[in-house]
Order: structure tokens, then sequence, then C-alpha cells
């Protein structure tokens, strides 16, 4: 180790604050807490460097809870936060950065598929100025297509669509500045996305390749619907980025666009009546397309608006999308 790193190691360590936070939700992990345990803490000893590891479980219905509590009497830096229900993995990761004081919090899941020796990897890079480092499943162990071909196609069209390219936006093994993750407010299922928000405020993104293992216990909370639900946060992930300050351009545009379709639909009414004698208002297939487009319309419209006004909701509140039951060895 350099002098200048070992100074700067000696600073942090002189912090009071850690420099690491360690941050894994949880639920449903029975089987998997304890030795999920042990490999975080044999990877963050060898760091040489002050850390906390904190657990959130989002309202695990198994021993999970239990489990986590025992592990946090036996290790003062290991936090829990204990959910009253489930909340979904957003609120959860926003909680583990509500609670967390590093200086660099790394996300990673608690069910052994990611591989805790490659924090080494993801400190590497944040040492050299980069404010998010995201992992990047090169070799993911999961089934094809279910799995692996649904995270292509959306890691594809969210590149192309946000401007932030990243092979694997979906791993969770991914290490932020803590000063950076910060200054964003997490809801509904935007975990995914944390990326790209931190991109907003300026932040310096890279990824490197990261281990993959196959789930050993239980089964995944994940299926082939999750790749809709991405592309329809994506929808809302695209407004609020480009055209949060100007929605008259989405609203308006679409509208544009309607009138424009509808002028279509009624020169082809007149052409047909007048040319070949058909009453077009009375095939139900035309009438349908044209219901089916006005619902869509407004669908993706009142979900815009929905999405803009929970968000001034719970920011002019200062809610956290989550109600903590218990905590253990977090500072009050």
């Amino acid at each position: 180790m350099s002098p200048e790193k070992k100074k700067a190691v000696k600073k942090i360590q002189q912090n009071k604050n850690p420099y690491l936070t360690v941050m894994l939700p949880v639920y449903n992990e029975e089987k998997s807490i304890e030795l999920q345990y042990k490999a975080v803490l044999n990877a963050v000893k060898k760091l040489n460097r002050t850390y906390e590891i904190i657990f959130v479980d989002d309202g695990s219905t198994d021993k999970s809870s239990e489990l986590l509590k025992s592990v946090a009497k036996r290790d003062k830096n290991v936090k829990v936060v204990i959910f009253r229900k489930n909340f979904g993995q957003t609120a959860a990761m926003a909680a583990g950065i509500d609670f967390s004081k590093g200086e660099v919090i790394v996300f990673m899941d608690s069910d052994l598929q990611n591989e805790p020796e490659d924090i080494v990897k993801l400190l590497e890079k944040i040492d050299e100025g980069y404010d998010v480092v995201s992992g990047w499943r090169n070799k993911r162990q999961d089934k094809w297509l279910s799995r692996k071909l649904p995270s292509k196609i959306a890691n594809f069209i969210i590149s192309k669509v946000t401007g932030v390219h990243l092979h694997d936006l979906g791993c969770s093994l991914k290490a932020y500045r803590g000063s950076i993750l910060r200054q964003i407010d997490l809801y509904g299922e935007m975990h995914r996305f944390i990326p790209i928000h931190v991109s907003w405020v300026g932040a310096k993104i890279t990824e490197i390749p990261v281990g993959h293992h196959a789930r050993q216990f239980g089964k995944s909370k994940y299926g082939i619907i999750r790749t809709f639900k991405v592309l329809l946060d994506l929808i809302t992930v695209k407004f609020m980025g480009t055209y949060s300050t100007k929605p008259i351009y989405v609203f308006g545009g679409t509208g544009f666009i309607s009138f424009l379709l509808s002028f279509g639909f009624g020169v082809a009414v007149i052409l047909m009546k007048v040319f070949e004698y058909q009453n077009i208002t009375r095939n139900p297939l035309f009438m349908i397309a044209i219901m089916f487009f006005i619902i869509g319309v407004l669908f993706i419209q009142m979900g815009i608006l929905a999405e803009i006004m929970i968000r001034i909701y719970h920011e002019t509140k200062k809610m956290p999308p989550y109600k903590v039951k218990e905590t253990i060895n977090i500072e009050k």
C-alpha cells in the first residue's frame, strides 16, 4: 500500500462514521442469512477499512428476523432494520440509505448469488474517482429464457432511452458514494433505476464484471412479468428525467398525435364512403381499435400524473416509503 493510501485509510479510520456500508435487503432468506453474513464479514475484514453491515428485513414471514437479531447480538457492526410488513425492495434500499453512515454504500442481494469478494473491486473503482460502480453479471447463473433473455432486452431498451449505457442494471451489487446517493428519493419500484437517478445529479458512472452464483435456497422473487413492469417504470423514469419541468410537451404532443390520427381516420371514412359506399362507423373492428387507442392514451397519462402526485405527497410530507417495526444496533 502506498504512503498516500495509508494516510487516506488512517484518516478514514479516525472518522467516527464508517467508510463502508454494506446493505442487504432480506425477504424470506432464513437459509441464507448465516452464510451470507459470514461471506460478507470475511470480505470486508480484508479491506482494512471501517465498515458497517445493514440488513433490512422487508417483512419476512419466515425466521429471517430472528436470525438477523441473533447475528446483530454477536456483532455490533451488524445493524438490522425490521419492517412491519413487506414494502418491496425499493423501500428496503431506501431504509438502508436512511440508516447508513458510510462514505461508500454497497448494495448486494442476501441470497448468496452475489460474490462479496467483488466488493474490493468496486471500491478500487470508487478510489479512481467514480461515484457509481455497477456490477455486470457477464456470466450470469440464471435460466436463459425466463431471466437472462428478458434482462438483456430490458437493459438494451433502458440504455437507449436513458443514455446511461450499462449492461446489467438489474444486478444488485453496486457501489455508490453516500453523498451522491443521499441526494435522491426512492419510491415505487425504482431501485433498478438508481444509476439513472444519480446520473441526473452529475454522477460519474462505470461498471465492472462481477461473479454470480446460482440460487442455493428458496426461489426467486421475480418472474418474466418483471420485464413488463420494468418497461412501465422506464416510461416514468424517462418522463421525470426529461419532461418533469415541461409536461405540456408530453401531454400536448400526445394530444396532437391523437388529433392527427383522428383526422386521418376521418379522411379514410369519407373516402371509403364516397368511393366504396361503405359505412365505416358500423365496422366493429374499427370502433374497437379507436376505443383501445383512446383508453391507452388516457391510462398512460393518468399513470404519469399519479406518479407525480405520489412523489409530491411523499416529499412534502417527508414520509419514508416504509414503516419500521424494530431496529438493532442503530443509534437513535
